[in-house]
């Protein structure tokens, strides 16, 4: 893996409607498996991937607290479907889709997560990166990640709370464009 920060580009890469990015993580987050559409999109080779935490592909404009929201969604052996900008390896960038689920072994003890990513709707893209502006905007204000994770948190709930939607009901509403 590269040792330096990789720095966005400002190119944006996308991949068929047709095509799922598939990857396959341990409970710490550590990537046990990657597909060819995720290697290909994030710029990476398998053996760079695996072995990686999966935040080896995280987007600077990404807002900490969709990320706790993502893990405590998790940590309550839920899934979660949220809207992600990710960073490939040559600096593109890339919007997916995501929808995230625990993985059980027989006993029903977590053993690690499974991600599927689609393509989102460009409509969605619009609407989301206004969303995670108004997130990263409070989180910006504090030199602390734990301070800035928990304002960009409680500017979600607020904007929940002025819509009048969880976040699941907004996720979908941005996923089925307000179709029920």
């Amino acid at each position: 893996m590269k040792a330096t920060r990789v720095r966005p580009t400002g190119k944006e890469r996308t991949f068929s409607d047709n095509e799922l990015i598939v990857t396959k993580t341990d409970t710490r987050g550590v990537i046990t498996y990657a597909n060819d559409v995720f290697l290909r999109i994030s710029a990476l080779d398998e053996e760079d991937a695996v072995g990686q935490p999966h935040n080896v592909i995280r987007h600077p404009d990404m807002p900490r607290a969709v990320f706790k929201l993502l893990w405590d969604t998790l940590k309550d052996r839920r899934e979660i479907f949220a809207y992600v900008v990710n960073l490939a390896s040559d600096g593109a960038q890339y919007w997916v889709f995501a929808h995230v689920t625990p993985s059980f072994d027989d006993s029903g003890r977590v053993v690690g997560y499974h991600s599927n990513r689609r393509v989102p709707t460009r409509a969605a893209i619009t609407a989301v990166e206004e969303l995670y502006g108004v997130l990263r905007n409070a989180e910006r204000r504090h030199d602390r990640a734990q301070d800035a994770t928990m304002a960009g948190s409680a500017a979600l709930d607020q904007v929940l709370a002025e819509r009048g939607r969880t976040y699941d009901e907004l996720v979908w509403e941005l996923a089925t464009g307000g179709r029920r």
